[in-house]
Order: structure tokens, then C-alpha cells, then sequence
């Protein structure tokens, strides 16, 4: 799995842009800035424009290759990103400590992603919150983009059982356009989410 994504941010530009996540830039545009957890952060996109409105960056990969890329678009960008290369399986956050986090098209296998979802939401403080774009099971046999193994994909129900404890602000399930590098193009079907730790 490593060999594949450090092929794919290996080549040449953005495998999914250097802008932001649309759905993450308009979530975070709406809160105070402080500190963010962003996990499985690629090749920066989101961390950058995050560091640009105030926030204090902390990212994580496992990718070399998109580590290098994501801290050269933050030099041309003028700003800095604490990012950490870990396989997320082994990764410890301290509690109440994060502002917000953002999972997004963070696609892991059932049970690590369980893990992390309790981690991230200790990790928030009391009135945190969470940003989440994924594609739904719906997305299976779409080119547009997304894991082509349907355990991988998420669905409404899921998102409801993992977060029960936050305060939801957003959920839908949308069919969309997307369009984020070559590797993100087309009608797609996601889950927007967005909750807050309950104070």
C-alpha cells in the first residue's frame, strides 16, 4: 500500500491538486483558527491553505514522497506545516488538545479506521470539531476516483454509529462533480459530514 501511494505522489504535479478540498475550505472558513489535526494529509492541499487563514498545522502520511511535496507547496506558499511521517495504525494524540480535525478521503480498512475515529475525537477539545468528505459504497464501480474494494468506502449508517457522541452539524450523501487532479474527476457519489465534540 506504501509503494502505491509513494508512486502515485511521486509523479509529476498534484494526483489530486494543489487547492483545497472544496467542502474543508468551506467548513474551516467559518471557524476561528487554532490548532488542526489532518490526517493522511498527502501531498499538502489541505494543511497549506489551512496554515494560510491562521491555523497551526499538525499533518500526518505515510508517504515520503507526498511529505516532500506538501513541504515544498508550503515554502512556495509562505508558510509551515509540522508533518509527521507515521502509519497511522501506530499513531498517539494527545487529548483535548486539537481545535479541529479533517479526514479527508481518508479511506483505511474497518477496523483501523474505528481506531482512528476514537482518536481523533479524544484528541478534540471540548467543542471541536470534525470535517469529513469520503465516498460513499455508491461510489463502487465509478472511475471518477475512490478505493475500488467496497469494505474501503463508507456509508451514512457508519458515519451515524461512529460519531454518535458528537454534535452533528452536517451529513448528506451527495452525487457530485468533483474535480481534484487526474485522479479525482467526475460525478462521484460522497458523505459530507461535519460534527462538534459535545462541551
Amino acid at each position: 500500500m506504501q509503494e502505491l501511494w509513494d508512486q502515485r505522489f511521486s509523479e509529476e504535479g498534484f494526483a489530486y491538486g494543489s487547492d483545497p478540498n472544496l467542502f474543508f475550505k468551506e467548513e474551516l472558513d467559518k471557524h476561528t483558527p487554532g490548532k488542526i489535526l489532518l490526517l493522511g494529509e498527502g501531498e499538502g492541499r489541505n494543511g497549506v491553505y489551512a496554515a494560510q487563514i491562521g491555523w497551526q498545522v499538525d499533518a500526518f502520511d505515510f508517504s515520503s514522497a507526498a511529505r516532500e511535496k506538501a513541504l515544498k507547496l508550503a515554502k512556495s506558499k509562505g508558510v509551515e506545516l509540522n508533518y509527521t511521517l507515521q502509519d497511522l495504525q501506530d499513531i498517539t494524540l494527545p487529548e483535548n488538545y486539537y481545535d479541529a480535525s479533517a479526514l479527508i478521503y481518508l479511506h483505511l480498512d474497518p477496523q483501523l479506521r474505528s481506531q482512528l475515529i476514537k482518536k481523533v475525537i479524544k484528541a478534540l477539545k471540548p467543542g471541536g470539531i470534525i470535517i469529513m468528505e469520503v465516498f460513499d459504497k455508491e461510489q463502487l464501480g465509478r472511475t471518477s476516483g475512490g478505493p475500488k474494494d467496497p469494505e474501503l468506502l463508507y456509508s451514512l449508517e457508519e458515519i451515524v454509529e461512529k460519531f454518535a457522541d458528537l454534535d452533528f452539524i452536517t451529513l448528506s450523501k451527495e452525487v457530485t462533480e468533483i474535480n481534484e487532479g487526474k485522479y479525482h474527476q467526475g460525478e462521484s457519489v460522497l458523505i459530507r459530514f461535519v460534527g462538534a465534540k459535545v462541551e
